[in-house]
């Protein structure tokens, strides 16, 4: 198992300060949040970019996921979507990252709909990504929470370079057990998000093995060489303890669950 942390649990923090942080605490990886007033984001500059991925390459950080707030099935033209997908997709070839992060925010106007629309515009950039070297990984959220959502709309799509973001709370929320999880997931899977809360009514984050969900069940069923990624929702929940020193902590736990 291949430990990553994701930087929305650091909201605003420099580059140079979550490298030091993933270094020092045994991270091998790290998930870029994409959005205004973070790192990185679509508007870099190519010297940035390439500054960037030098200062990952030294610190011998894979930058696994470029993750974007891009709803795939939400209503509207799709010509926007998939030009914002485009670029996100060429952010992360310039940074070095194997994976675009993607949602789905179908709500509105039927299953069916959604899933044709997500499996369009997914067709639409796919060999465009396999030919940058990235995979497009939809996440198991808001209007597909569950594995099998997610895992209909990529049989649509039925394109390498197009799979799934396994995020561990939303198919719990769904209802779904892992074992349930994984065998809808596994023939797409790029890598999983893990996290932990209290129960369904209080979702603030909290350190891993603190709260109610079933982490160790999880990481006992994939692949030795499967990305595993905390992410820690810091900017939703200001009262929510503060990542940085949970972070050794966590990777420990997550080292004895697996092992």
């Amino acid at each position: 198992m291949r430990l990553a942390f994701s930087t929305l649990g650091l909201p605003g923090t420099p580059l140079a300060e979550v490298i030091r942080l993933a270094s020092d605490h045994g991270w091998a990886g790290l998930e870029l949040r994409c959005a205004p007033g973070e790192p990185v984001h679509p508007d870099m500059s190519a010297a940035t970019r390439l500054r960037t991925r030098r200062a990952l390459d030294a610190a011998g950080l894979t930058p696994l996921t470029v993750a974007s707030y891009l709803g795939i099935a939400e209503p509207g033209e799709d010509a926007p979507l998939v030009s914002s997908l485009l670029d996100h997709l060429r952010l992360a070839a310039d940074l070095g990252a194997p994976h675009v992060r993607v949602f789905p925010r179908g709500g509105g106007d039927g299953t069916d709909e959604a899933d044709r629309r997500a499996a369009r515009r997914l067709a639409a950039v796919a060999d465009e990504a396999q030919a940058l070297g990235v995979r497009v990984l939809l996440e198991t959220h808001d209007s597909h929470r569950a594995g099998h959502d997610v895992a209909r709309v990529l049989d649509l799509v039925g394109h390498p370079a197009v799979g799934a973001l396994w995020d561990l709370l939303h198919t719990w929320l769904a209802g779904e057990t892992p074992t349930a999880g994984w065998e809808a997931l596994r023939p797409h899977l790029g890598y999983v998000q893990v996290k932990d809360v209290s129960g369904r009514l209080d979702l603030t984050p909290l350190a891993l093995g603190a709260g109610v969900l079933p982490i160790g069940e999880c990481v006992r069923l994939l692949p030795p060489d499967c990305w595993v990624s905390w992410e820690y929702e810091a900017p939703w929940y200001p009262d929510a303890a503060p990542l940085a020193p949970l972070l050794g902590p966590g990777a420990d736990h997550l080292a004895r669950l697996h092992g």
